[in-house]
């Protein structure tokens, strides 16, 4: 029944909202391996036509090329270095990073950040990483993209060491409270909103309308935390749908608004 009934407001919004912009997912994800093309499909169905591939490190950097060789219209790639993989070849890594900046053009420098969940014994060249490539996206006037992980306060730090009016970009799955929602927003980050807001223990649908929608874009995050009823199961960008469902009843609009909202917001940030 859930099925059903999430298949009729993804066909729902897809039937007057002309555009939505999956700002984060990894498409490019072995979880897709068996029916990306269907999974493509179902979210052009739904009326997602713009997805932005963030990167993780140099091992998916060809699968990544491959994505956006078979969707040149609507694939939009990112490049850095994640923060789970700050290892001991950091440098190695962060240097091909810089070489693909070398070779051609990147929509954002992400997906980069701080991740204390799985290892904080790596946090300080977490940080000489992260500000390394603050540097590069300056460098090359592109914007970063921001994964936070029980680090609000170590990015914040890190941040406010190159807070500048060229220093912008989106906070990914953002998953803090009103606070600091406010002070990322200060840093000239959107903030992105997932999964995570249609829990019932997210906490930041209590407070989310409180900020305002221009400063909102939407994304899966796919294939990981995918929104209530698929929780737990995998994620897809056809489900960005059920983010902006959720969006338009906490702001009192209408889907095809925050659809188009998010959707210019999003190109402010990435100029596309």
């Amino acid at each position: 029944m859930h099925q059903f009934f999430c298949s009729k407001i993804v066909n729902k919004i897809s039937s007057f909202a002309d555009m939505m912009t999956d700002t984060h997912t990894h498409l490019y994800s072995d979880a897709f391996s068996d029916d990306r093309a269907d999974m493509m499909q179902r979210a052009f169905d739904a009326g997602v036509t713009r997805f932005f591939i963030p990167a993780i490190d140099s091992g998916f950097t060809e699968s990544m090329y491959d994505l956006e060789k078979e969707y040149p219209e609507n694939v939009f790639l990112m490049m850095g270095l994640h923060p789970t993989s700050v290892k001991e070849n950091y440098k190695e890594e962060l240097a091909h990073v810089e070489e693909q900046f070398e070779k051609r053009d990147f929509f954002a420098v992400g997906e980069i950040g701080i991740d204390l969940y799985w290892d904080t014994s790596t946090l300080e060249i977490q940080k000489k990483a992260f500000k390394r490539q603050i540097q590069l996206a300056k460098k090359y006037k592109l914007p970063i993209v921001i994964h936070c992980r029980d680090a609000f306060d170590e990015i914040f730090e890190v941040l406010e060491t190159e807070k500048s009016e060229d220093l912008f970009g989106i906070f990914h799955c953002f998953t803090g409270d009103f606070e600091q929602a406010q002070r990322a927003i200060s840093f000239n980050m959107k903030l992105g909103i997932g999964g995570v807001v249609t829990f019932k223990n997210g906490k930041i649908d209590t407070f989310l309308n409180q900020i305002p929608l221009k400063h909102i874009v939407l994304e899966t995050d796919s294939p990981y935390l995918a929104p209530v009823p698929y929780r737990g199961k995998r994620n897809e960008s056809s489900y960005l749908a059920l983010i902006c469902k959720k969006l338009s009843e906490l702001y009192n609009i209408s889907e095809a608004e925050v659809a188009r909202i998010t959707t210019e917001n999003s190109k402010a940030v990435f100029k596309v």
